[in-house]
């Protein structure tokens, strides 16, 4: 990760649609412009997170997968 996180939200055991609700919830306590990593082993998170960025305006700046989870980097917008 080259990216440093104001935030880490671990969301590894969660079914949809926690992980989107939990990283709502993190985002929320972020300011402007500040990062949160994210991690999560529900499949289902790759397209829900994306498409979650895209309708709120958070910009994912990384998204990879390794080891059957997922991991993700969003600013918030």
């Amino acid at each position: 990760m080259n990216t440093e996180a104001t935030a880490t939200l671990d969301a590894r055991g969660l079914n949809c649609p926690l992980p989107i609700l939990r990283t709502k919830k993190a985002l929320n306590g972020l300011e402007t412009g500040d990062t949160l990593y994210l991690i999560s082993s529900d499949p289902g998170s790759v397209k829900d997170i994306d498409a979650f960025c895209t309708q709120t305006g958070n910009e994912l700046l990384e998204n990879y997968t390794e080891n059957g989870e997922f991991t993700f980097i969003i600013r918030k917008s």
